[in-house]
């Protein structure tokens, strides 16, 4: 993503570091918004140049569902402050991964 937390269309599909192929994971997500994305990109443009308005609003419409589920789908850590938020159900992040040494 860039600066405006909009992924960036470099045209090529990026092999995701996921082991898991029976989910659809938060990387596998992401990659499929980002292509998404970019194909909204590209018809928001031709539709610009030379289509009808009612497509181009439908299609500036969609581009900006894609980007802020783009933003939504970014992964961050679950932690105690948003754990409910993210679960819908109150309770304490688990820390089953060491964190950064203390030395």
């Amino acid at each position: 993503m860039n600066s405006s937390n909009r992924p960036v269309d470099d045209g090529a599909r990026e092999k995701v570091d996921e082991d898991d192929h029976d989910l659809l994971t938060f990387g596998e997500a992401g990659e499929r918004l980002r292509l998404e994305v970019a194909a909204a990109v590209r018809e928001v443009g031709r539709l610009r140049q030379d289509g009808p308005s009612e497509q181009l609003e439908r299609a500036e419409a969609r581009l900006d569902a894609l980007r802020s589920a783009a933003v939504r789908n970014s992964a961050q850590p679950i932690n105690d402050a948003n754990f409910e938020k993210f679960f819908g159900y109150p309770g304490k992040a688990k820390r089953n991964l060491p964190g950064p040494s203390a030395t």
